[in-house]
């Protein structure tokens, strides 16, 4: 069995004039956390959403499973006609295989927190309510907050309602997990629940791509670590490596500044 879940190829994205990701290439096995870290403002958070196809990309290619789930040449030549059938096809199908999380939690704040977790599964026909309630209740459960289930989400702290985001997201039973600075809006002390939530899944083999600023994060449960600039990734190691032997001189400066 191939054990590559995710291939990107020369992956870009322009709004406007504005050339956010310049040519990103990157492979990811199944049982990878991934972290994805650099400056403000170089093309991370794109990249996740690109990858969820939330934006569509300029051009590249994006392999899911070995499925395309985008194909877009430089000069705007589309996909042949078969490819571009697969992929109108395989687009909603993806959208379930890749869980994301985001750093404003968006949770409906009018429905209580069982039915955010449910509403998605029973929509889109992956499971009857009473299996997608036992589910909710079972992962609940395993982030020790099964006794929120009727609650609503204005009532919650910001940890906890990262940690229903992340439920919620697990509740489609992906793939794999996107997390989009997922504790970047949290205050520090709601900081460590969230990510003790992250390990556990990091220890139960789900495939994760992370962008944080959190660099403890990174060097105890991180497979990868890549480091992003300008639109493009500059350095890719293992994070022993990344953080003791870092190549590339950009990558020296920003760990100088922030370790």
């Amino acid at each position: 069995m191939n054990d590559n879940i995710i291939s990107v190829r020369n992956l870009h994205k322009k709004f406007g004039n504005l050339e956010v990701l310049k040519g990103v290439n990157i492979d990811v096995n199944r049982g990878d956390v991934v972290v994805v870290i650099g400056p403000s403002g170089c093309g991370k958070s794109t990249f996740l959403r690109c990858l969820n196809l939330l934006e569509t990309p300029t051009c590249g290619e994006i392999v899911l499973e070995g499925e395309y789930v985008f194909k877009k040449g430089e000069k705007g030549e589309k996909a042949d006609k078969q490819t571009e059938h697969e992929i109108a096809k395989n687009i909603n199908l993806h959208r379930q295989k890749i869980g994301m999380v985001f750093q404003q939690f968006n949770l409906f704040p009018h429905l209580t927190i069982l039915k955010n977790i449910t509403l998605a599964p029973v929509q889109l026909k992956k499971m009857s309510e009473q299996e997608a309630t036992e589910k909710a209740l079972a992962l609940l459960k395993k982030v020790g907050l099964e006794d929120k289930a009727n609650a609503y989400p204005p009532t919650l702290s910001g940890g906890q309602k990262q940690r229903i985001a992340i439920v919620r997201a697990l509740a489609m039973e992906p793939d794999v997990m996107l997390f989009d600075e997922p504790t970047s809006a949290l205050d520090p002390e709601m900081v460590g629940e969230v990510l003790k939530v992250m390990t556990e899944l990091a220890e139960d083999k789900m495939t994760m791509i992370v962008v944080t600023h959190e660099m403890g994060f990174a060097k105890e449960v991180g497979t990868r670590i890549i480091f992003m600039d300008d639109g493009v990734i500059k350095e890719e190691n293992s994070p022993k490596e990344f953080f003791k032997n870092p190549k590339d001189s950009r990558l020296k400066e920003f760990l100088s500044k922030i370790l």
